[in-house]
């Protein structure tokens, strides 16, 4: 992959799952860390900072979610259940440098709906994640009651899908822009008008976040909250990240607030996440 270039993306791999493939790439040499989009996004969400993490002597993977990007739409069942189960199949599928053995455990930096199917793989799959980056992560119920979730189906159906998510997606990128931004989300639009595709992203628009929110007081990876201060999201986006740094890892997570960033603060500010997870990580193969 070229360093911010969403129209260069390595070349896929693919892991078969039951119902389909889910496709990852892979750059880098050394301890393995695997990245995961969300809902509406591709691998390539992570254009800047993974070229950041294999340059520091990682072995970076970046995956799609299921129906998402290069994976395919056949799958039977969407949630942060099976996204878990996609994610450790993932991680057990990328061997080490120059061996068939896999490169496990990992550091999982995941985005958005996938922090909450990072949550549930740390949980559910402990041998497989040694830490955890939670990027503007959606991992509990939001407020709005039954009005509130009937208009999002209404406006997350197939049928709308392409139509909402290009209204919708600008408003999550609030603060700077990438420079790449109109093409970036060109690309978003354009995959969800393939067969198959906007079926994908209807069904996971309407998973709850059950799953990851009973399993949230049972993290006990290292963790570390990445939150954009302007994602439009959360009424606070600061109090929302100290609460989920606070239910995680026994209250001891670390958390990094990100300055005109929103729900995307990875591809916003890659000036202030790149340095900031790689340092960090440093910091966590030093203390192991």
């Amino acid at each position: 992959m070229k360093h911010g270039d969403p129209d260069a993306p390595a070349i896929a791999r693919f892991v078969a799952r039951p119902g389909g493939r889910v496709a990852y790439d892979v750059a880098g040499e050394g301890p393995l860390v695997v990245l995961v989009p969300g809902m509406g996004d591709a691998r390539a969400t992570y254009r800047f900072l993974a070229p950041d993490l294999a340059s520091a002597g990682f072995r970076v993977a970046a995956m799609d979610l299921r129906g998402h990007g290069d994976s395919d739409t056949t799958f039977a069942g969407y949630g942060d259940g099976e996204t878990a189960l996609d994610l450790a199949a993932v991680i057990e599928a990328v061997p080490a440098p120059g061996t068939s053995v896999p490169a496990l455990p990992a550091v999982v930096v995941a985005s958005s709906t996938g922090a909450a199917a990072a949550v549930v793989a740390s949980v559910d799959n402990p041998h497989l994640v040694r830490a955890l980056v939670l990027v503007g992560p959606l991992v509990r119920e939001g407020p709005g009651g039954w009005l509130q979730r009937r208009l999002q189906r209404a406006a997350t159906s197939s049928w709308w899908a392409a139509a909402t998510w290009r209204a919708y997606l600008p408003a999550l990128y609030a603060g700077r822009k990438p420079a790449d931004f109109a093409l970036y989300c060109a690309q978003r639009v354009a995959n969800l008008r393939r067969p198959g595709y906007a079926r994908a992203f209807s069904r996971t628009a309407r998973l709850r976040r059950a799953p990851a929110a009973s399993r949230l007081p049972h993290v006990e990876v290292p963790t570390l909250v990445v939150m954009g201060e302007l994602d439009p999201n959360f009424s606070d986006p600061e109090v929302e990240a100290r609460w989920v740094a606070e239910q995680v890892g026994r209250g001891h997570a670390d958390l990094l607030l990100v300055p005109e960033a929103g729900h995307y603060p990875h591809a916003q500010r890659p000036d202030i996440v790149g340095p900031a997870v790689v340092a960090w990580l440093q910091q966590l193969n030093g203390r192991a």
